[in-house]
C-alpha cells in the first residue's frame, strides 16, 4: 500500500511531523510510506529575507511532488503552514495544478487527511484543516481526521496542536518552538490511522 505524504515546509515544522508521520505509518505491515515537498514559489532572495533560506536548502534532496504521485498512492497525508487561516500559497498552488486528476476521478475513495501548524495556539491551526478538506472533497476522497482515541489531544496541561480535524504544531512568534512530543505523537496516530483505513479499503 503506498502511502504519500505532501507537504510545504518554510521553517522545518511541518517537515519534522511528515518525518514522523512516515516512520510512523510504515509500522504498520505493508505501508510504503514516502514524503514528497510542493514546488517552492519563492526566490532564494525572498527566503533569505524571510530567514528561511537554511531550512529551505536542507530540504531540497526531497521528491518533489507531481500530480502522479497523487494518483499512484492509495493514501495521501498532507501537511502545510497556515497562511491567513488557510494553506499557504505553494500547497494552493500544486493543488490548483490537479485539475487532470478531477476530470478522471483519479482521486475518488481514497483516504486522505490534514495536518497543519500555526505561529500561535489560535492562529488558524483548524481553519486551515477544515478549508483545505473541501479540496479533498471535490476529488472524491474519503477524509480522515485525529479521532479522540488518541488521547493526547484531550489535556489542558500543556499548550499544543491538535484537533478532531487533524494534527498540528505551535511555531511561535518567532518561530522558535519546536513540535512538542505531544504533537509529534498526534501526527504519528493519523498516520497509522490513515494507513489502516487505507489497507481496509484497498483489501
Amino acid at each position: 500500500m503506498k502511502f504519500a505524504i505532501v507537504f510545504y515546509s518554510m521553517y522545518g515544522h511541518i517537515y519534522t511531523m511528515a518525518q514522523a508521520a512516515a516512520e510512523a505509518a510504515r509500522e504498520v505491515p505493508g505501508t510504503d510510506a514516502a514524503i514528497y515537498r510542493v514546488p517552492e514559489t519563492l526566490s532564494e532572495e525572498v527566503l533569505g529575507k524571510m530567514g528561511a533560506l537554511d531550512a529551505a536548502k536542507a530540504m531540497v534532496g526531497i521528491t518533489l511532488a507531481t500530480p502522479e504521485v497523487l494518483a499512484e498512492a492509495d493514501a495521501i497525508l498532507f501537511g502545510t503552514p497556515t497562511r491567513f487561516g488557510n494553506m499557504c500559497g505553494q500547497m494552493r498552488q500544486f493543488l490548483d495544478a490537479t485539475g487532470g486528476l478531477w476530470m478522471k476521478g483519479a482521486l475518488v475513495g481514497k483516504p486522505g487527511g490534514v495536518f497543519a501548524s500555526s505561529a500561535t495556539q489560535h492562529g488558524g491551526q483548524e481553519s486551515t484543516i477544515l478549508t483545505f478538506i473541501p479540496t479533498l472533497l471535490h476529488q472524491g476522497m474519503v477524509v480522515v481526521g485525529l479521532p479522540y482515541s488518541f488521547q493526547g489531544q484531550m489535556g489542558v496541561d500543556e499548550v499544543m496542536g491538535g484537533s478532531p480535524y487533524g494534527a498540528s504544531t505551535i511555531a511561535g512568534h518567532d518561530g522558535s518552538r519546536l513540535p512538542s512530543q505531544r504533537d509529534l505523537d498526534g501526527v504519528r496516530y493519523q498516520a497509522k490511522h490513515l494507513a489502516g483505513i487505507a489497507h481496509k479499503l484497498t483489501a
